[in-house]
């Protein structure tokens, strides 16, 4: 009898699929290199927003050059991607030899998760149609929260700069994308990680925005974080020398070892000499370290002192630094004080005692259970004494233990009463 013939089944292929995070890396890859050089050029060509909370817009800058030594007309551009939309573009655009129409994109997300996409740009130039990228992603929540609400660097002389930071957080479950930082006013900038840059869960990033004033006048701004939703005031003054100083004692602080998840304070004291001083805010490089008992703004006459505490908070284990800066009105308007500390795992013991034997015996057995119907030795050798030290315990957990006596033959009594011991 013949078999009747079977097809061979076709192998089976696993795909996986990118997170979100390497999906937008791979979808925003230039596909520019198979395409003719044209003669009108985007600036930027890839539109990278970064993560938007979910009916919240975010507006990039988008300009077209024409290099060609006539005029250009663009004539169509394609459907954007849903949530993008192009502002201040009205078609047929003629753009003269040389020159550059700006205009504005904004993506408005409306579903968690990447959107974007290419669309073309028809126009008479040499090489035909261009291609615009937009990429963005949609978050349910605000997730990137910062250190400060405000920044007040106080008086500064004309000519000298003071700098403080910003601590962005990524507070969310997710991976979030700082996309810009964007600052307004004059004699204000900043500087920090090139962006865009990719925070994970908890994983900071440390701004540093400065004030160099240049007249005896008022200066005012903000630090704008637009995927985070972060609107962030900047101000100071422009003033002229003074003698006035902030002083600091101790002008630095090592916490030493703290477990982590408490809370450590060292106490400092500021001083103002040849002069009272208003100072108008702090600010801490590492969300860490922070200044207690303070309220803005904090004026201290001529001579006096006021103390203060800095409170050290480790959030994980190993050795983090920082510093305290100090914006005020007096001649060293950006006083810092340099911190550091190490983050330790608590440990934890347990200490039981009982009553000795009324029976000759030659030691003790302890025994340690999760419950009061389960128990194991815990103690190596027979514990002469009537107390023992359990250095094995974890934390949050509630242990039983019971005693035993044992005789010169080795015999073992009953467990004694349990007592119960509640490790913290």
């Amino acid at each position: 009898m013949r078999l009747p013939r079977q097809n061979p089944q076709r192998p089976f292929l696993a795909v996986q699929f990118p997170s979100v995070a390497a999906l937008l890396l791979f979808i925003l890859l230039p596909v520019s290199a198979v395409l003719h050089a044209a003669q009108i050029t985007s600036n930027p060509p890839i539109l990278h927003f970064g993560s938007i909370v979910i009916g919240q817009s975010q507006t990039l800058p988008l300009s077209f050059t024409n290099t060609e030594s006539i005029s250009i007309t663009i004539s169509a551009i394609g459907s954007m991607p849903s949530g993008f939309q192009i502002t201040g573009l009205k078609l047929p655009l003629v753009i003269a030899a040389g020159q550059t129409t700006s205009m504005n994109v904004t993506f408005t997300p409306t579903v968690s998760g990447w959107q974007g996409g290419t669309v073309a740009v028809s126009s008479n130039a040499t090489g035909g149609t261009i291609y615009l990228r937009f990429g963005g992603v949609g978050v349910g929540s605000e997730s990137i929260k910062s250190s400060t609400s405000s920044l007040g660097f106080g008086s500064v002389a004309v000519g000298k700069t003071a700098t403080l930071p910003v601590v962005l957080t990524n507070s969310g479950t997710t991976a979030a994308v700082i996309a810009q930082a964007q600052l307004t006013g004059t004699s204000f900038s900043i500087t920090g990680p090139g962006l865009p840059v990719t925070l994970q869960p908890n994983q900071t990033a440390t701004f540093n925005v400065i004030f160099s004033p240049q007249t005896t006048t008022s200066y005012s701004g903000s630090l704008v974080i637009p995927n985070g939703s972060l609107t962030i005031p900047v101000s100071g003054t422009g003033a002229g020398n003074t003698t006035s100083q902030l002083l600091l004692n101790p002008t630095a602080m090592n916490f030493g070892n703290v477990d982590v998840g408490t809370t450590s304070t060292q106490p400092v004291t500021l001083s103002a000499s040849g002069g009272a001083i208003t100072i108008s805010s702090s600010a801490s490089s590492s969300s860490q370290f922070a200044l207690q008992g303070a309220s803005f703004p904090l004026t201290i006459a001529s001579g006096q002192s006021v103390a203060l505490n800095v409170a050290f908070t480790p959030n994980a284990t190993g050795t983090t630094s920082g510093t305290l800066s100090l914006a005020s009105n007096a001649s060293n308007s950006n006083t810092q004080e340099g911190l550091s500390g190490v983050g330790i795992t608590p440990t934890y013991t347990v200490t039981v005692s009982w009553s000795p034997s009324t029976s000759q015996v030659v030691g003790y057995n302890v025994y340690r259970g999760v419950s009061q119907t389960s128990y194991s030795k815990v103690n190596s050798a027979l514990n002469p004494g009537t107390t023992y030290t359990d250095n094995t315990v974890s934390a949050g957990q509630t242990y039983y233990y019971v005693a035993t006596a044992v005789n010169s033959a080795g015999e073992e009594s009953t467990y004694s009463t349990p007592v119960e011991a509640v490790v913290p």
